[in-house]
């Protein structure tokens, strides 16, 4: 018996086909299949990690930096060989940005989006004649919020903050 809820063949049966969004199918490929490919990972390097730092002298502490290091130089090595060159670039930045946003929201202990999205819900859609006029206003201001100093970041604001970020880590394109 199949028991996959998205069974294409469903229909043929007389039972109703399960339909799955684009989002589902994208948080499917994305994010669940995340505790897969760290069993296929362990699969493919933890034994040769951990014979490599067997072989060292280092203190415990430096094993384990090394071990993490090896590991997720790894996991970016794949995933840039795996992406076509006209896309490695722009994975690879945006990599660094939201990188850079992580680092800011852990150095300032505060979380970018969480911010932004309550900047946005404190726009009074009443105050606008149409929807098209409201949801023009919320694109330019989630655009433009970005550049806005906020307190949380010590009246940087988060472009300049992630722009600082970056460079510390030399990161940045300038």
């Amino acid at each position: 018996m199949v028991t996959d809820q998205n069974d294409p063949n469903a229909g043929l049966f007389g039972e109703e086909e399960q339909k799955t969004s684009d989002e589902e199918k994208a948080i499917k490929q994305l994010y669940e299949k995340n505790p897969i490919r760290v069993k296929a990972l362990s699969d493919l390097w933890y034994q040769e990690i951990i014979d490599t730092i067997d072989k060292t002298d280092l203190p415990e502490d430096a094993k384990r930096q090394m071990i993490f290091k090896m590991t997720a130089n790894s996991i970016l090595d794949m995933m840039d060989d795996a992406t076509p060159t006209e896309m490695a670039l722009d994975v690879s930045f945006y990599f660094d940005m939201y990188m850079g946003v992580a680092l800011v929201n852990k150095n300032f202990e505060v979380d970018l989006f969480k911010e932004q999205q309550k900047a946005l819900l404190s726009i009074d859609s009443t105050k606008f004649e149409t929807d098209e006029d409201y949801h023009a206003e919320l694109r330019d201001f989630e655009e433009a919020w970005w550049s806005i100093a906020q307190p949380k970041l010590n009246e940087r604001n988060p472009n300049d903050a992630i722009k600082e970020m970056l460079n510390k880590y030399g990161l940045s394109d300038q």
